[in-house]
Formats: C-alpha cells, structure tokens, sequence
C-alpha cells in the first residue's frame, strides 16, 4: 500500500495500543435515496448498519479503536436533524489477505472486499455478502448481493480526507450511499474525547 497518499497511509496504520483514532467532519448525503426501501432497512438501521433515511448536510463524528487479532471497532456517529445514530462495524483481514467487515452491533452483517489503489486513493469494491446469525453464516447469492464501492482519497487542496460509499443492486441501481469528508487524527488514551 505504498501507492497511497502519505495521510492515508497514517489513518490506515495500526493503532497502537492506548490510543484511539478520531475524526469530525460532514456527509454531504447519507442514507437511501429511495423512499420505498426505508422500511425494509429499518431492522439494519437498528442493528447500526445502515441508515433507513435519507439526509443532506449531516455533521458525523468516527471513532477508530484497535481491537481483538488485529482488527480495528469504529464507531461512525452521525448527527441527524432528528437525533443521533451510530453505525458500527469491525474489520480486518481474513487468511486469504481480503479486508473482513463485520457490520453492525452483533456483527450480523460480513462483507468481503477487495483493495486497490488508484491515484494515492484506497478503493474497496465487495467480493461476497455473508449474513451472520448466531452460528449460523447464510452467504448472499452473488446474482442477489448488492455491490459495494468505498473510495476514501486525501485532498491536498482542503487537507482533508474524502469518502464515498455507494451500494448498488442489479436491475435497482443505487440502494445506499455516503459521501463527504473529514479531519482525523490519532489521540492518546482510550476514554472519550
């Protein structure tokens, strides 16, 4: 990964022990633009994976903490005009070198990307959508999986990190999206800020 911009290199390293990662910034959209998937989210946005909604212009704060076997917990609070939601997931790498993302408070939700670095930007595109129940791990049938795009790039101009997540489906086009930018740094002790 030495093809990525310097500060990315540093927001993706590990985070040492005792210390935490944390960033403020603002999506420009987050959530579904479409109306009549809203209540089938609902039961993920509970869950903390995705937001059954659809808002402009929300402030967001992220909160990175080294976790268990080299995985890093985030925490994304976003700050909605109705009150406050968190999404929450782990991630880390599997055996095979592919970034593992487990979603959602009781990690219901697993995805599987690929990484690639284009231009100094990271790019994750998903290669396989599990659903974790219990014990129980049903893999989404590649023909029914939506498809994740992340693009996180650093702009050198407002020295700041920028992120783009898209989720599109066969035939639906665009199921879910965020997309804005972020100041971050990493901070010693592992209390709140």
């Amino acid at each position: 990964m030495q093809e990525l911009h310097p500060r990315l290199r540093a927001y993706f390293a590990a985070i040492p022990p005792g210390w935490h990662g944390w960033g403020s910034g603002v999506f420009d959209t987050a959530g579904t633009p479409r109306r009549w998937l809203r209540p089938v989210l609902r039961a993920l946005h509970r869950q903390g994976i995705l937001l059954a909604g659809w808002q402009r212009d929300v402030p967001f704060t992220v909160r990175n903490e080294p976790g268990e076997r080299h995985t890093v917990r985030a925490v994304r609070c976003f700050h909605l005009h109705d009150g406050e939601w968190a999404m929450v997931d782990v991630i880390g790498l599997n055996g095979r070198g592919r970034l593992i993302d487990r979603l959602g408070h009781a990690g219901l939700v697993e995805a599987e990307f690929a990484a690639d670095v284009a231009g100094g930007a990271l790019r994750l595109h998903s290669t396989r959508v599990t659903l974790c129940i219990g014990r129980l791990r049903l893999r989404v049938p590649r023909f029914l999986a939506p498809t994740v795009l992340l693009t996180e790039r650093w702009d050198d101009a407002e020295e700041r990190q920028v992120i783009a997540l898209t989720m599109t489906a066969p035939l639906l086009g665009t199921l879910y999206e965020y997309g804005g930018s972020f100041r971050y740094e990493v901070r010693q002790g592992e209390g709140q800020p």
